[in-house]
């Protein structure tokens, strides 16, 4: 029996209070089941350029506390917490308070970090991939800790926590997503998480070519198979989510397709076969979301939010379904 669709909804940016509460609000009314950030910190400067990263304006943990303050029923996530940029007890003790204070609608979303030229800009030592995953697995054991209550003892080569209880408790059993595209990170998520968040390899430390085309329709299926491995018995109890970041809702995609392939160097049917893209009218679309999920599992859609409205009337046709 496939999982039924979800779609989460990612910014980054906002100018005012205001249009940041619109946003989540509409949203919210819109039908999407998630409502994102990300954990960026640079703000314009040589340093973001070189990334090619979008420019994130708002900090992540006081925009996912206004966003739940104004809305009722979207659950507020962030794809994902880079753990290196926070103390691990203070981003967890932030995101559970978070929970309680939106009467359980945190998803909390964990990453090991991969932008190079961020952690440089702001002189945090870049370790190796191993490292940073093996840091994001002591993290996770911590969380899981805090999550289930009671007197922590959690002692491992990052925490070191004792004698203390974990407060605020969630009013419920947070979902902990864990994105990335290696396989030592998927097979992390597989083992601990409860949402595993395709990404793409991001082992060059920028956005560009080399990460996209690790993304093909056979390197997630690659990348499937490492979750699984990690997942063992539990791999029918995850939920698998994807950025679909190239969304373009349109009756005629061709003229935006073929740029696209272009620019990645692929042909324009391996482009609209990406996982991370998505292009055609709403009843093409929701075709192809529905062979994806059949295919590889995906049933947790988030795109951005130039896409928000386009792409409105597929969530309202699949959410839930």
């Amino acid at each position: 029996m496939p999982k039924p669709f979800r779609f989460g909804l990612q910014t980054f940016n906002a100018p005012s209070a205001k249009e940041w509460a619109e946003k989540a609000r509409r949203a919210e009314a819109l039908g999407y089941s998630a409502f994102h950030l990300a954990d960026h910190l640079l703000g314009p400067g040589p340093a973001l350029a070189r990334t090619n990263h979008p420019e994130q304006n708002l900090a992540a943990i006081p925009a996912m506390a206004y966003a739940a303050a104004v809305t009722s029923t979207i659950r507020i996530g962030c794809r994902v917490f880079c753990i290196d940029y926070h103390n691990p007890l203070v981003l967890t003790k932030s995101a559970m308070t978070i929970d309680v204070l939106s009467e359980g609608r945190l998803e909390f979303g964990l990453g090991a970090g991969w932008l190079k030229d961020e952690y440089g800009a702001i002189g945090l030592p870049f370790d190796s991939p191993g490292t940073r995953i093996n840091r994001l697995a002591d993290v996770i054991e911590g969380v899981k800790a805090f999550r289930r209550g009671g007197m922590l003892s959690v002692r491992n080569a990052t925490l070191d926590w004792q004698e203390f209880e974990g407060v605020p408790r969630p009013l419920g059993t947070v979902p902990i997503m864990v994105g990335g595209g290696s396989p030592k990170v998927l097979r992390l998520a597989g083992r601990e998480a409860d949402i595993v968040s395709l990404n793409f390899n991001n082992r060059a430390g920028v956005i560009g070519p080399d990460g996209i085309m690790t993304s093909s329709r056979e390197e997630t299926q690659r990348k499937l198979s490492w979750v699984r491995e990690g997942a063992g018995d539990r791999f029918d109890q995850l939920e698998i989510e994807i950025g679909a970041y190239f969304t373009f809702v349109m009756d005629n995609p061709e003229p935006v397709l073929a740029n696209f392939a272009q620019t990645f160097g692929v042909s324009p049917e391996d482009m609209r076969e990406h996982p991370h893209a998505l292009f055609g009218s709403v009843d093409t679309i929701c075709e192809e979301l529905q062979r994806r999920r059949e295919l590889h599992g995906i049933s947790y859609i988030t795109v951005g939010e130039t896409a928000m409205e386009a792409f409105a009337p597929v969530v309202a046709r699949l959410h839930g379904k």
